[in-house]
């Protein structure tokens, strides 16, 4: 690759519907892991880096709703939720 291609900053964008399919999903999901006893965070995190499915419980079908997004979309609604919350946006 051409020390040019990274040099751009590329643009990304997830419409405002996943992201609030997104929250939904991930509020599910923490419901979920919390009520079998997970450590909800942990076990998130584990999804987010790895995206192997194993972190998530199927209880209440937390497994299948979050396949339902990618992770990037997960993570933009993680970062948007956490920089609303310091107030910076």
């Amino acid at each position: 690759m051409s020390r040019e291609a990274f040099e751009n900053t590329v643009m990304f964008k997830v419409e405002g519907e996943e992201v609030n399919q997104a929250k939904e999903i991930l509020l599910s999901v923490y419901g979920a892991l919390k009520e079998k006893g997970y450590n909800p965070i942990n076990q998130l995190v584990g999804y987010l880096l790895s995206g192997d499915p194993a972190y998530i419980t199927s209880h209440n079908n937390a497994r299948s709703k979050i396949r339902q997004l990618e992770r990037d979309e997960l993570l933009e609604e993680l970062v948007k939720s956490y920089l609303k919350n310091a107030g910076a946006m």
